[in-house]
C-alpha cells in the first residue's frame, strides 16, 4: 500500500469538503444581510446579529481548515522522504489524536450543545434569546454535517496508517 497516495488523497479530501465550511458561513453571512434589509418583525431584526456571528464563525473555521490542510499536503512528501517509518508514526499519532478530539467535540458536547439551546428556546420567550439559539442550532448541525464525513475519512486514512505500520 502506498501510504503517501492514501495521506495525500486524504489531505486532498479535506480540501474539498472545508471550503463547505466557508459556503454555509456564506449562506448565514447572507441571511444575516436579509435580515438586516428585510426584517420587519422584533423575530427577523434579533436574527442579524446571531447570524451574522455564525456565518463569521463558519467562514473562519474553513479557511483555517482549508489553508492548514493545503500546507500538510505539501509537506507530507517532503516528510515521507526524509524518514517514512517517522512520517507513519507521526500521522498515527495525529489521526488517533484528531479521532478523540471527534469524539468529545463533535460527537458528545455538540450535541449537548444542541439540547441546551432546544431547552432554552422553551423556556426563554426574548426574540434574541430564541434567535441565537436557532441559529446555534443551525451552525452546529452545519458542523455535524461536515465534521461527521471527515470523521468517516480519518478513520479510513488511519486504517490505511495501521495497516502500513503491521507490515513494517
Amino acid at each position: 500500500m502506498d501510504i503517501l497516495k492514501s495521506a495525500t488523497d486524504w489531505a486532498k479530501a479535506e480540501l474539498f469538503s472545508t471550503p463547505f465550511f466557508v459556503l454555509f458561513g456564506l449562506g448565514f453571512l447572507a441571511a444575516s444581510f436579509g435580515f438586516w434589509q428585510l426584517g420587519k418583525t422584533e423575530i427577523a431584526k434579533a436574527y442579524i446579529i446571531p447570524t451574522a456571528v455564525a456565518g463569521s464563525l463558519l467562514v473562519t473555521i474553513g479557511l483555517g481548515l482549508y489553508f492548514t490542510n493545503k500546507s500538510r499536503l505539501k509537506q507530507f512528501e517532503t516528510a515521507y522522504a526524509t524518514d517514512a517509518t517517522s512520517f507513519i508514526k507521526s500521522e498515527l499519532i495525529r489521526a488517533d489524536a484528531t479521532l478523540k478530539e471527534y469524539q468529545n467535540v463533535v460527537f458528545k458536547a455538540i450535541p449537548i450543545i444542541i439540547a441546551v439551546c432546544a431547552l432554552v428556546i422553551v423556556f426563554v420567550n426574548t426574540p434574541i434569546w430564541r434567535a441565537s439559539m436557532i441559529t446555534t442550532i443551525a451552525m452546529m448541525a452545519v458542523i455535524l454535517l461536515i465534521d461527521g464525513t471527515a470523521h468517516a475519512r480519518i478513520e479510513a486514512y488511519k486504517a490505511d496508517l495501521d495497516l502500513v505500520e503491521i507490515s513494517e
